[in-house]
């Protein structure tokens, strides 16, 4: 017994295993984050993008929201950024948060457009809580198709360039 190798246990090459598909899961899966922040006073409303062949319509529940104060925005050429006030200060135990203590005043969002859009001719209209904004596709734009290799960690498009 004097070779010096350490024969591992059973627990041991589990737990490693357990470890490794632990790491491959947060490399793979996307990261949830709080749909709040109270530092910031602002609460993420639920969004929705539906792509159409000649736009992209936007949709944001903002309840309770002053018509005046809803700003939209591009923070850059594929994402919207949409902030609204709301007209009374909401607890998190209105919304059933018990774990923690803050107040929200205004919805915040970015929402990424998965196609390229003309931002600039962007419309839109809000009714009953629901914000909608209406995009037009830019004409003769083309949506590259390519495949991501995790094994190799880099990103290859159709034509073999990056």
């Amino acid at each position: 017994m004097a070779s010096g190798k350490r024969i591992r246990s059973i627990f041991d090459l589990i737990s490693n295993y357990v470890e490794e598909m632990e790491s491959l899961a947060d490399d793979l899966l996307p990261v949830e984050r709080p749909s709040w922040d109270v530092k910031a006073s602002t609460i993420l409303p639920l969004c929705n993008v539906s792509v159409a062949p000649d736009e992209v319509v936007v949709t944001a529940d903002l309840p309770f929201s002053d018509p005046d104060s809803i700003r939209i925005g591009p923070s850059d050429e594929r994402t919207l950024e949409i902030s609204a006030k709301i007209r009374r200060r909401v607890c998190c135990e209105d919304l059933g948060i018990i774990y923690q203590r803050g107040e929200f005043s205004t919805f915040y969002c970015q929402t990424r457009i998965p196609v390229a859009v003309d931002m600039k001719r962007r419309t839109k209209r809000f009714k009953n809580g629901i914000l909608e904004i209406k995009l037009p596709r830019k004409k003769g734009h083309q949506i590259k198709v390519g495949s991501i290799r995790k094994d190799y960690g880099e990103l290859r498009l159709d034509n073999g360039k990056f």
